[in-house]
């Protein structure tokens, strides 16, 4: 396995966001976690690759294995953690620098200094990301400049660049046209070649387009996971129907 999460427990100060959760992630898969408001979703995310630090009062319980290792260990490097499981926001955020000096900004801070080995990095994460065709011939222009489907395919090429094993996207297609979507999606099936994928999808149907493994979460609990068509199809839990149906959330 490449995540593994055994009982995990989250808080905020005092109320809790996340109840006892275990859940293996398989290398080179892309699992859907579907549900409606204030499941969890996020908090999940957040706590695979530390996130949850920065919020005052947070507070994590159970244990998060990567490659085996936990990510909570004393000696975990957590620049080094977040290097490895990248993360990719709902709302774009470009730096305020040019097409190319966005992609090149992790590999620069990795020490990366030849401009033929920067070039390469950010032509493959723009390939990555199906953004190289739309942008190769305007490196120089202001990440700013570019519509908002190609801005969050940009900050997927971002964290492509730093080179990652897993990648974290919450909700990426939440405000894009249904081609910048489809886009995006195309991206992230050819991309589980090569990494891992964690989605907040946008909605039921992203899931069943793009997902292997299908996890439903409801007021901070798993309550079913198995793969896209058992869910879909056969879902164990009544809930699980009841949401992927239209009945609620």
């Amino acid at each position: 396995m490449k995540i593994e999460i055994r009982n995990l427990n989250v808080f905020y100060t005092s109320k809790q966001a996340i109840y006892d959760l275990s859940l293996d992630i398989r290398a080179n898969e892309i699992l859907s976690l579907i549900g409606p408001a204030n499941s969890g979703i996020t908090t999940l995310l957040r706590s695979l690759n530390r996130l949850c630090d920065l919020i005052p009062g947070a507070r994590v319980e159970g244990e998060i294995l990567l490659d085996g290792k936990s990510v909570y260990a004393p000696d975990t490097s957590v620049t080094g953690l977040r290097r490895r499981v990248g993360m990719v926001f709902d709302v774009p955020t470009p730096l305020p620098m040019s097409i190319f000096d966005n992609i090149a900004y992790g590999p620069r801070l990795s020490g990366t200094k030849s401009k033929s080995a920067l070039m390469e990095a950010v032509e493959q994460s723009l390939r990555g990301a199906a953004l190289w065709e739309e942008t190769k011939e305007r490196l120089k222009m202001p990440a700013a400049s570019l519509s908002g489907g190609q801005q969050q395919r940009l900050c997927i090429a971002r964290v492509l660049a730093l080179k990652p094993e897993v990648i974290l996207l919450d909700r990426p297609c939440s405000g894009l046209d249904p081609i910048s979507t489809a886009k995006i999606e195309d991206s992230l099936i050819q991309l589980k070649k090569q990494f891992t994928i964690i989605l907040a999808p946008h909605n039921v149907q992203q899931a069943g387009r793009v997902s292997d493994r299908v996890a439903f979460m409801l007021m901070g609990k798993l309550i079913e996971e198995g793969t896209n068509s058992d869910v879909f199809s056969t879902p164990q839990d009544q809930r699980t129907s009841d949401y992927i149906t239209g009945r609620f959330g």
